[in-house]
């Protein structure tokens, strides 16, 4: 579970519902369907003018992203995977992790270790995990310019609702109490606009930018891993590259469990 987008979604209902109440804007202005039909369906529509389908068709997928972390091997676990893997390629050869290739969970990373055992050129290796990573990249901004731009359309149709509502409230100024409500209810567009525009959809794109970063590092990581391998450096040389992609405290740790089992 993604427990930040969690928080972040109580949060910003919490502070437009208390900040509604502290100001004294009775909640129950909020239940106005019209506003949400026409941010919620005009924001889709927009999208859907803008996107082509086999593109819309992937945010259900995108949604589970946010709200279920992608399981991943970590760096540190990655770095004493690959000592291991050097360890053994320099005493048995490259062939002897064939054995070692079903237990690996990630396809990326299975991938390349059949294409390093099978013989393949370096240069061949890199060119073909390179243009995995630049392919995955793409689709990944893909995705998050869907929210972007969801982002970017759903404040500006508030202003529209709001301009369908005061159109219809002074339609009718005969009952000045009943044009007080109605003016008021014609805001609650702009307020859901701006709400799923700045605290949903913006923050989603972002989120899926910085989880798309964190993978596309850890396949980097991969890649350099499986090259370093194929060239046969020692695990001291492989720990001493791949540990650049580690925070200084990520490096700190990883020292403290090698250190540990000499202890």
């Amino acid at each position: 579970m993604e427990i930040s987008t969690i928080i972040g979604l109580i949060l910003g209902v919490v502070a437009v519902g208390v900040g509604m109440v502290l100001k004294g804007a009775p909640l129950h202005s909020l239940a106005t369907p019209a506003a949400y039909i026409i941010i919620l369906v005009g924001t889709a529509a927009s999208l859907f003018m803008a996107f082509p389908f086999s593109e819309m068709k992937k945010i259900p997928s995108l949604f589970k992203m946010i709200f279920i972390s992608k399981k991943m091997v970590s760096k540190s676990q990655l770095i004493t995977m690959f000592m291991e893997w050097a360890s053994i390629t320099r005493r048995e050869g490259l062939l002897a992790l064939e054995s070692k290739v079903d237990e690996i969970e990630d396809n990326f990373l299975r991938n390349g270790m059949r294409m390093i055992i099978d013989g393949n050129d370096q240069e061949f290796v890199r060119d073909v995990l390179m243009e995995d990573i630049h392919a995955t990249e793409d689709r990944h901004k893909a995705g998050a310019l869907i929210f972007s731009q969801a982002g970017m359309y759903a404040p500006t149709l508030g202003v529209l609702g709001a301009v369908i509502g005061l159109i219809a409230a002074l339609a009718d100024m005969s009952d000045m109490e009943k044009l007080a409500h109605a003016i008021g209810a014609a805001f609650i567009a702009t307020l859901v606009g701006i709400f799923t525009g700045y605290v949903l959809w913006h923050p989603i794109a972002t989120k899926l930018k910085r989880l798309s970063k964190r993978e596309i590092e850890v396949r980097l990581m991969m890649v350099e891993g499986l090259l370093s391998i194929q060239s046969g450096v020692s695990t001291i040389a492989i720990n001493q590259k791949l540990a650049v992609f580690l925070t200084p405290a990520e490096r700190a740790k990883l020292t403290e469990k090698e250190a540990s089992p000499s202890e």
